[in-house]
């Protein structure tokens, strides 16, 4: 089985980091490539953060109300 991270993405060019809102899946959750697995706010603006594939949502690794930097790894999908 393949580990997929699930990486915070930068937003804009500005954007160093984000706060962790809501979790839209739960750990053994499926999840589906594309589909909103998170909710961040960044710069006042709240932003869904797709699935990067699709599998089982294995862990996640900053809870909500976490504040973290762009390209962190955030969760982990097994495909």
């Amino acid at each position: 089985m393949a580990n997929i991270k699930v990486l915070l993405p930068q937003f804009g060019m500005g954007m160093q980091d984000a706060d962790i809102v809501r979790w839209l899946k739960a750990v053994g959750d499926p999840v589906e490539a594309g589909e909103p697995l998170v909710e961040v706010e960044a710069a006042k603006t709240n932003v869904e953060v797709p699935a990067p594939g699709s599998g089982t949502l294995s862990e996640i690794l900053a809870a909500e109300g976490d504040t973290v930097a762009v390209r962190s790894h955030i969760a982990t999908i097994v495909a």
